[in-house]
């Protein structure tokens, strides 16, 4: 009766498409969840669910995702909803722990090799092998390539055409690529060395060749979850078919739409392709947006809408279920400076306006584009975190602690807790809990190495689940050991922990966050799509990359591009993906008419003069600002334009808007015009106006009273 309830109160608050998903029978499973939409609560309420009726046991399940965050929180709720024992891991930490378990077995008594953390210092040896000589851009390039290669089941000696059918953009001519692949491989194995697309080789093949290995496995995990399985690559779901050993009880989640990895290897065929794999599957679709207001998720519908190829075959039409908020704001600057100064002042602003600077993001297609971005938050006196980058890996202190913490081992007693010992090992390069500096530099060096000590908290909530035989497993507290090979996954893996901060990332590497506020910038031609985007399938990733970009905001979004690239340069169309926005804030896509009209206005250039971003809007033309930017408007000066404009207006028995609009008294009271000049420069006063009422609305911008200026008595024309 107690597990009975236990179980209806996980279907409590469920909607219905996730209900279906939670109750769906045993055997293959097909979650298609679009952004937003509950994705992690369905699927943890299922296993919770399983297990609390008794159809499953919890510590048989293996729940494998991309991100040690994304486990996390799997494992976080699946706590809360008082199921513990299931193992949720991503596929490097589940193979990893799976090799090292069976090691002295498969290895027969020799140590296990070493895991390399980066494959860029072995990826230049091996160029300078072959004859190349590699920076440390063009070593990544390369590192990019060998991994691609290796998740993709393609072997050195096989590279060149793999490539070729792949249609990939090379570092170097291809050949060459295969002769350092080669070489990497031989100085891997001459120095007892592996990488991690070895380690799932290694589990691949000690389930694949071993039958008292593979009995043991597939004995601990009998029912198996995949999240973001349209990022699965042909490596990984080796493993995973080698897990399931022919056996059914998968759940699998995955949204088409969020394809954007095919670069690594990845690819949504095994997502697409899953009910014909498997006769029969329960396929649930969930496309009720919960992260989102309806405005932003109005607009992702509307660049998805437009896609083609056979991810938009499982293409998701979202629904709101936030309540309204504001529309999506489109702005064109001259060129990038003036686009990264104004998200800058923005960004200022919502931090002054109480939005959290973690709460704020700035996504951009290429790493490259960051620069500016740092630039001027810094001038801006906003702090920021660059994420997806190696830029926090890279720092000297975190490369420091690093170093600290794995020589922490030898002299810090193995029960010592987790938080405790990293803390103890970050004092050998100075960094205490309770000394954080005032600000500057320093702050920031001492908020990178406190996000350590954060991650070590969260780390050493999920202790790790060992099996030692047929159904039985025991609990083993995380050590610093664990938490180092952690870090080292994460730097190879580019997952930085938060660090306090306005979020600088690319589009990519913010996959699977979210934020209050997010800026898209540098949406034009040639950047996004970027120009190495060739085929239909690679426009469409592009495509799919904006889409992500828009569904991680909740309720502000701003999308922006610059018309040329510097000042004065040469002029850039906006992203083909980008919907025609009503630029009056109405978020509905304009008809022909509207282009034409704003076709007619790129005559006449009207930028704001607040954030610089060109106005395309009457009414934002006319006062000279964006709607949303700080209005400075002279409250005295404009009802004395007003009642001035209704004298008038009696006199000449017209209506008041005949003589001026409210758009127009309140661009005089915000601009405060002092020559004919800058009259004249507001939109709605054209040389009619000007000869009628110029030097009257000058006198009063001056202070002129309205008796002064319009006695009671008539007004001729």
């Amino acid at each position: 009766m107690v597990v009975h309830s236990a179980a209806e109160r996980v279907l409590a608050g469920l909607d219905p498409e996730q209900r279906s998903a939670v109750t769906a029978p045993a055997g293959p499973v097909c979650i298609l969840a679009g952004a937003g939409t509950g994705k992690t609560r369905a699927v943890t309420s299922r296993i919770a669910h399983r297990a609390l009726t008794g159809d499953i046991s919890a510590r048989h399940v293996l729940a494998v995702t991309f991100t040690a965050r994304a486990a996390a929180e799997m494992r976080a709720r699946l706590s809360a909803l008082g199921v513990g024992g299931v193992q949720a891991r991503t596929f490097h930490a589940a193979a990893l722990r799976q090799v090292r378990y069976f090691a002295p077995r498969l290895l027969e008594g020799r140590a296990m090799p070493e895991l390399l953390d980066s494959k860029v210092r072995v990826v230049t040896l091996a160029a300078a092998k072959v004859g190349l000589r590699a920076d440390r851009a063009a070593a990544r390039d390369l590192a990019g390539e060998i991994e691609w290669a290796k998740s993709s089941l393609v072997e050195p000696g096989e590279y060149v055409v793999a490539a070729a059918k792949a249609l990939r953009e090379t570092p170097y001519e291809p050949a060459k690529v295969a002769d350092v692949f080669a070489a990497y491989e031989r100085l891997k194995r001459g120095n007892g060395v592996i990488d991690f697309e070895d380690m799932l080789r290694a589990a691949v093949w000690g389930i694949e060749e071993h039958a008292d290995v593979a009995e043991q496995v597939r004995g601990q995990y009998r029912h198996l979850v995949v999240d973001e399985y349209q990022d699965v690559n042909p490596l990984q779901q080796r493993l995973l078919d080698a897990w399931l050993g022919g056996r059914d009880d998968l759940t699998v989640v995955g949204d088409a739409s969020q394809t954007i990895y095919s670069f690594t290897g990845a690819t949504s065929s095994y997502l697409v392709d899953f009910p014909r794999r498997y006769r029969g599957a329960t396929v649930v679709r969930l496309v009720r947006d919960y992260r989102s207001t309806p405005q932003v998720v109005g607009l992702a519908n509307a660049v998805i809408s437009q896609a083609r190829g056979a991810e938009a075959r499982l293409r998701l039409e979202l629904h709101g279920q936030r309540p309204p908020g504001p529309e999506p704001e489109l702005r064109i600057f001259t060129d990038e400076p003036a686009e990264a100064n104004a998200v800058a002042a923005r960004c200022r602003a919502l931090i002054d306006g109480g939005t959290p600077a973690r709460e704020i993001a700035v996504l951009f297609r290429t790493n490259a584009q960051s620069e500016a971005y740092e630039k001027a938050l810094t001038e801006a006196a906003v702090p920021y975190v660059v994420q997806g980058a190696e830029r926090f890996f890279e720092r000297p202190e975190v490369r420091q602690a690093m170093i600290a913490l794995r020589a922490a081992t030898r002299s810090i007693p193995g029960e010592t807790p987790l938080p405790a010992a990293v803390v103890e090992g970050l004092a050998a390069v100075g960094w205490a809990p309770d000394t954080p500096p005032a600000g500057g530099a320093a702050r920031e060096r001492w908020e990178a190495l406190a996000a350590l000590v954060q991650l070590a908290e969260e780390y050493a909530a999920t202790p790790e689940v060992v099996p030692i035989g047929e159904a039985v497993a025991i609990e083993r507290p995380v050590t610093l050991g664990d938490f180092n090979e952690e870090l080292a996954r994460r730097a190879a893996q580019q997952h930085v922990p938060t660090v306090e901060g306005v979020t600088l990332a690319s589009l990519h590497s913010a996959k699977g966050l979210e934020w209050d506020a997010v800026f898209l910038v540098g949406l034009a031609e040639g950047t996004l799509p970027t120009t190495y985007a060739k085929t239909p399938e690679q426009v469409e990733e592009e495509r799919r990359l904006l889409y992500v970009g828009v569904t991680r905001a909740r309720e502000w979004l701003w999308l922006s591009y610059a018309a040329a690239r510097s000042p004065g340069g040469r002029a850039r169309r906006p992203s083909r993906f980008l919907p025609q926005l009503d630029r009056s804030g109405g978020g509905e896509r304009a008809g022909a008419g509207a282009a034409r009209r704003t076709e007619r206005r790129r005559a006449q250039v009207v930028s704001c003069r607040i954030c610089g971003a060109t106005l395309l809007a009457g009414a934002d033309r006319k006062l000279g600002r964006c709607p949303t930017c700080p209005s400075d408007l002279d409250e005295e000066l404009y009802e004395r334009l007003r009642e001035w404009r209704q004298r008038v207006a009696g006199a000449q028995k017209v209506p008041a808007y005949v003589v001026f609009t409210d758009a127009t008294l309140t661009a005089l009271a915000e601009r405060k015009p002092g020559r004919t000049e800058e009259l004249i420069a507001i939109a709605g006063i054209g040389p009619r106006k000007l000869g009628l009422y110029g030097d009257t609305v000058l006198a009063l911008v001056a202070g002129a009273g309205v008796d002064e200026v319009c006695p009671q008595k008539s007004f001729e024309i």
